[in-house]
């Protein structure tokens, strides 16, 4: 009696393309879904740092809110986010002026790598109130 011997992988070849199927989308989900956290978690430590920054030109003798506030946007640039409002208050900085805040509010779902599915409709918000220098 001949026996008919067949490669028993060939048999594994539409199990292993169907597994595949099955893990590759969760794997690119869990691939784009961590780097969008990543991302988000950039722009929130970018944004302690702008406000921080903006407020140190404003508290300085000499310091105007307009230099604040460009001092915020060039730090926030350099990661790439466009989508951005500043606050400086008060608007007009005088010398009896006591202390600064800067704010600033990021919305994600228009500062976001991929498309908005994790991060729509939520926005980072940070501010900072320093006193100014020489003021007593």
């Amino acid at each position: 009696m001949k026996r008919n011997r067949q490669n028993p992988d060939q048999y594994r070849q539409g199990a292993t393309i169907l597994e595949f199927a099955v893990v590759a989308p969760i794997l690119f989900l869990c691939f784009f879904a961590a780097f969008e956290f990543c991302r988000v978690a950039m722009i929130k430590h970018t944004a302690d740092n702008a406000v921080y920054e903006g407020c140190r030109k404003a508290i300085i003798p000499g310091g105007t809110s307009r230099e604040a506030t460009n001092e915020t946007r060039r730090i926030m640039n350099t990661l790439g986010v466009t989508d951005f409002k500043i606050t400086v208050s008060p608007q007009t900085i005088r010398p009896t002026t006591r202390q600064v805040t800067v704010r600033i509010e990021v919305p994600l779902s228009s500062n976001s790598f991929v498309p908005n599915q994790f991060v729509t409709g939520n926005e980072i918000v940070r501010e900072l109130t320093l006193y100014r220098e020489g003021v007593q």
